[in-house]
């Protein structure tokens, strides 16, 4: 319970899960666990860890009227988030769909810009520079046209693009 005051809620979870394994009839021990459970948004979890505690201990007013109802709540909240979001995913697809126009890729305006980069690939490519950075850092740059008066060593030196 500290730990959860504190906003530790994975150790929390694991102190509490600890506590349970030790006395697993202890219905406080399942209530923290439900509830730290609960901190991390673990609403099934949380949940059938309140029930255990009402089993053990079926009068406590305080898992009935706090604990679980809460739980309760938030899954339904969750199920209708998840609902409407599915919804709107679900629409988003329709217009995404909608939208993609239909291209015809063996037509003349595609080979022509296909060959267009082409040649400026094989342009950028003619003048390609190289950063050769030695071990005890020293810098030069090369293009890879020039003849290096060294190849340099691949375990010595790290090559930057």
């Amino acid at each position: 319970q500290v730990l959860m005051s504190l906003h530790e809620m994975f150790p929390a979870v694991h102190a509490a899960e600890m506590a349970v394994q030790r006395n697993p009839r202890s219905w406080d021990a399942w209530q923290t666990l439900g509830r730290a459970q609960l901190g991390l948004g673990e609403i099934a979890l949380a949940i059938r860890s309140f029930q255990v505690s009402l089993h053990i201990f079926p009068m406590n007013p305080e898992v009935w009227k706090e604990d679980l109802s809460w739980a309760r709540k938030l899954q339904e909240q969750q199920r209708a988030t998840k609902t409407e979001s599915g919804q709107v995913l679900a629409k988003g697809k329709e217009l995404v769909q909608e939208s993609i126009p239909d291209y015809d890729f063996e037509s003349d305006e595609i080979v022509a810009v296909c060959a267009a980069i082409a040649e400026k690939e094989k342009a950028l490519s003619a003048a390609k520079k190289m950063v050769i950075v030695s071990a005890s850092g020293t810098v030069e740059t090369v293009t890879e046209q020039d003849n290096c008066p060294a190849t340099p060593d691949e375990t010595l030196f790290i090559r930057a693009r």
